[in-house]
């Protein structure tokens, strides 16, 4: 019986400015290495739950070549904690409200993003309220950590 490929959850507060980036990063990046992952991305609040993601987001993601198609707004559900092998946070609040709702024999699961940078300490931040500059960097700290979590899952597999 084959193994079942990786799967990875990104979460924000909202899902609707990093977590759905970081889905749209990743699957791109995973496509161009050859690797077959199951990708999503979820917040830990309801706010958007079915909207697309911020058309910021998009913007910005689309200059650089990301596709954000079927990417839709969804709340952390209690079964993704079973489902996915990475769950991974854009920052500590959001790796927090994770832990606090996660079987405890679970939370190796719970990482947060930037730790795949090399600073395990480091955090996304929200570009919601700011403005195009925000977007941009954000992006910029996604690509960077897809690359190394990308790197962390083929080691492993």
């Amino acid at each position: 019986m084959p193994a079942q490929q990786p799967a990875v959850l990104f979460v924000c507060l909202g899902n609707i400015c990093r977590s759905p980036t970081a889905e749209a990063v990743f699957r791109h990046k995973a496509r161009q290495r050859g690797m077959t992952l199951t990708i999503d991305s979820a917040g830990t609040a309801g706010y958007h739950v079915g909207s697309p993601p911020d058309a910021r987001s998009r913007e910005v993601g689309e200059q650089r070549g990301y596709d954000f198609s079927g990417v839709q707004c969804r709340r952390v559900d209690p079964n993704d904690f079973e489902v996915f092998d990475y769950i991974i946070a854009m920052d500590h609040s959001n790796r927090e409200d994770l832990l606090a709702a996660c079987p405890e024999h679970l939370h190796h699961k719970v990482d947060l993003f930037l730790a795949f940078t090399g600073d395990a300490d480091a955090e996304v931040p929200d570009p919601y309220y700011g403005g195009q500059r925000g977007f941009e960097y954000v992006l910029d700290l996604i690509e960077q950590a897809s690359e190394g979590l990308l790197d962390r899952i083929q080691a492993q597999q």
